[in-house]
């Protein structure tokens, strides 16, 4: 314990808290570990959060193993930590109420050139913990739920909007014939260029944020968009995007959008995607799953349909209700652990969003 006294004890019962409230939805502990270095306001270390940890009693006896990896992380890679708060604090999540559409891009341009710098593996998801291995393997994972989804093709092409460090074009350019990524990060870019070198079906791209107008229309088979959407969403242009990207997409097409955004209500999620799905003529096929295991993300695949598929054939959500969406939202195992944290609730020191990494790809 660094300090003694009331101060210390408020300390530890805000640390507690927040631990418990990033656990509530059962993420693993390397988002749990991620999203407690990107919102923890107190300058705690990893030796003093490692002590904290082990000393939380769960209310689920299910959560004594995640807490024991928690503990086990941050003790075996103390600098890691350190490492983490320093990349997610690169790239700033809120917008300025005088900042325009264009403003925010440049800004989150440089705050992920900034982010890469520190850690290329951290900077496209904070709960790698910059750990390269970490990442190929939910990389690895999310790959194998795209090719589940009949999503690959080697006759196929593909847009890979926030293409990130290419993480995707590697893992993606022997199940496509042709796979462009795109980002609005000059660094992030450049470092795709050079892991994707020897690639011959993969085009990168560095692009304005505010459009796809450099392309066709009925262009792409897929499009891809891994934790690119809540950078759109904060800037502005979520619905441009979407309009663009049913614009370029052939019939029959598809797009992968994994995580829309950061606000930490997937009804609310669900709600946009079914609106700008209508708007744009695209069927829902997957709606707002949590599929993986090593990352938090949830996921929506929507189809651009050539007639074989009515509309939203495969989605329900113009009929569930709000007591069927509490449902899927959270089991009785969160539910209980969420309702021990309101009436515990005291102090502050953590600032409430779900999002676990600072950067997009």
């Amino acid at each position: 314990m660094s300090a003694t006294g009331p101060i210390s004890a408020h300390r530890r019962t805000a640390v507690r808290l927040a631990v418990e409230d990033c656990m509530a939805d059962g993420a693993c502990a390397e988002a749990v570990i991620a999203r407690l270095a990107l919102h923890l306001d107190t300058g705690i270390g990893a030796a003093e959060l490692a002590e904290i940890v082990l000393d939380i009693d769960p209310v689920d006896v299910r959560d004594i193993a995640t807490l024991r990896r928690i503990a086990n992380l941050l003790r075996r890679r103390p600098d890691v930590f350190a490492t983490l708060r320093k990349t997610g604090a690169a790239v700033r999540h809120e917008r300025d109420r005088d900042e325009t559409d264009a403003a925010v891009v440049r800004r989150l341009a440089s705050g992920f050139d900034a982010a890469a710098a520190i850690s290329r593996a951290a900077s496209v998801q904070l709960s790698s913990l910059g750990d390269e291995e970490k990442l190929s393997a939910t990389t690895a994972e999310i790959v194998a739920w795209l090719e589940a989804q009949d999503f690959t093709g080697s006759g196929r092409n593909i847009l890979d909007i926030g293409c990130g460090i290419g993480r995707f074009e590697r893992a993606l350019s022997k199940s496509f014939g042709q796979v462009v990524g795109i980002d609005i990060s000059p660094r992030m870019v450049a470092i795709a260029r050079e892991q994707c070198a020897a690639l011959g079906n993969v085009e990168l791209r560095q692009t304005s944020g505010l459009d796809l107008a450099e392309f066709g229309d009925a262009y792409f088979d897929c499009v891809l968009a891994v934790d690119s959407f809540p950078y759109l969403v904060l800037a502005g242009v979520a619905e441009r995007h979407f309009e663009e990207i049913a614009r370029v997409l052939k019939r029959p097409g598809r797009l992968a959008l994994l995580n829309y955004s950061y606000r930490g209500s997937l009804f609310l999620d669900r709600a946009d995607i079914r609106r700008l799905a209508e708007t744009y003529e695209l069927q829902i096929v997957i709606d707002g799953e949590k599929p993986f295991g090593l990352w938090d993300g949830d996921a929506f695949l929507l189809a651009r349909s050539d007639g074989t598929l009515p509309p939203n054939a495969s989605s329900d959500v113009k009929q569930r209700d709000t007591a069927q969406y509490r449902q899927f939202e959270g089991d009785q195992h969160g539910i209980r652990r969420q309702e021990a944290h309101r009436q515990r609730q005291s102090g502050q020191g953590y600032r409430r969003r779900r999002n676990d990494r600072p950067g997009q790809g």
